[in-house]
């Protein structure tokens, strides 16, 4: 019987999330499945005990699915159809199976099957929802492939695309330099050691002028006889080495833990600019980014303000709804700012219900009329819990007076806050 497990959808009844096909006769190895795919990666399942169901959920709408686990053993197809009927609708396919010769592991790796595990214990269903996680987020990762071989590259983009990544390709550095310019959130780089204009090794060179290792993986391939070739490479800048020809197990293993990898670098450092409760930039990265501005201000390229954001009566939010709603009406707040403020601006958490940020003005007066709107912004907020509002304003002080420092400017803001309290709060002074 088929099951549709969608419990990730917006207000329109639009999935929000993945869908993954899972077709396994043993029902609790499904919801064993499901379960995590829904708990730790939020994405949508839908479940089939047979080839029969599964070729009925394609036929009805074969588009909605992302991927698809299976199982090669199933009653009414004992010997790994199910892998050609999905690689009909060209979706990419995780095998789970209770057993695995080496024929069988030939015929799926000529197959283009993303990956396999034998159902041993549970860690292998965690290691299935992990993979499947990874090809979802592999839709955001852009690849790049440098290789003058027109055949080769498309062998390259078949294999990366079978894994749900972005791919871009360039036949020599040169055209590799011009797209990594066009698109700078590329995160890996896989090129050639011989190609003309510009080779691969005159490539990485060039690229680790501006990006390091830690921002930008690049992976060196071509025939294994060069001696040294490999740690040359590496030497270079190449963060790894692929030796032609080679298996495509390998291939992913390298692409994988190569993406991880920055993908990892990103995640720490978004941890540690961000608040962890707003999302916004915490005290110190906004402080950086602030002080940029100051200092240009200062050289006369532009106008600035700068605005201390306090929330009013937040502790009496915490005393009457609870610390929860409290950090609600925070996020909340730090989210209205981002929309009020332009991307050009900066705002960042100061610390508890303290928020600050500095606005590249066309004039002094415009500096009143933004901060006007943010207090008014606020203050119109409909914010309830449990069929209760919850009152939110502000009291906003602000300065367009540089000093000799951002310090200055951030107690002049500060002074003016205090201001706007003294005399009954909701309100913006100017100092």
């Amino acid at each position: 019987m088929t099951q549709l497990f969608d419990k990730n959808k917006n207000n329109t009844g639009t999935a929000t999330a993945g869908t993954v096909l899972i077709v396994e006769d043993s029902r609790a190895m499904r919801n064993l499945l499901s379960a995590y795919l829904d708990d730790v990666h939020h994405l949508n399942t839908v479940e089939t005990g047979s080839f029969a169901e599964a070729e009925r959920e394609l036929k009805q709408d074969a588009t909605r699915f992302f991927t698809a686990v299976l199982d090669l053993h199933l009653p009414d197809a004992p010997h790994g159809e199910v892998v050609d009927l999905l690689r009909r609708y060209h979706i990419p396919v995780v095998v789970l199976t209770g057993s695995l010769d080496m024929k069988q592991r030939e015929m799926m790796l000529s197959k283009q099957v993303v990956d396999y595990f034998i159902k041993h214990n549970r860690n292998e269903i965690e290691q299935v929802a992990q993979t499947l996680g990874r090809l979802w987020h592999n839709r955001q990762v852009k690849v790049l492939v440098v290789d003058d071989s027109p055949s080769f590259r498309s062998y390259l983009q078949s294999l990366l695309d079978s894994y749900r990544y972005q791919t871009l390709t360039a036949c020599h550095g040169r055209e590799a330099l011009e797209l990594l310019a066009q698109h700078p959130d590329i995160s890996l780089i896989i090129t050639d050691v011989n190609m003309p204009e510009m080779n691969g090794l005159e490539l990485i060179e060039t690229i680790r002028q501006q990006h390091r290792r830690e921002d930008l993986a690049i992976i060196g391939m071509s025939d294994a006889s060069r001696p040294g070739l490999p740690a040359l490479l590496l030497k270079t800048g190449a963060n790894d080495f692929i030796a032609k020809p080679f298996q495509a197990e390998e291939f992913f293993c390298r692409v994988t833990q190569n993406t991880n990898m920055i993908d990892y670098v990103r995640q720490l450092r978004e941890a540690a600019t961000r608040d962890f409760l707003t999302g916004i930039s915490n005290r110190r990265h906004a402080l950086e980014l602030a002080e940029s501005l100051h200092a240009n201000a200062l050289r006369g390229h532009f106008k600035i303000a700068l605005g201390m954001i306090d929330v009013d009566h937040f502790k009496r939010v915490n005393d009457n709804f609870g610390h929860l709603i409290g950090d609600e009406a925070l996020k909340i707040i730090a989210t209205t700012l981002q929309k009020t403020l332009r991307a050009s601006d900066i705002v960042g958490r100061y610390g508890g219900e303290e928020f600050f940020c500095v606005v590249v003005l066309k004039r002094d007066d415009d500096a009143k009329l933004v901060f006007e709107r943010i207090r008014a912004t606020i203050a119109g907020l409909h914010f309830q819990t449990a069929g209760m509002a919850v009152p939110l304003a502000v009291s906003v002080g602000f300065t367009t007076e540089l000093e000799g420092s951002l310090l200055q400017m951030i107690a002049r803001a500060d002074s003016a806050v205090y201001q706007a309290k003294d005399a009954g709060r909701n309100r913006v002074i100017r100092h």
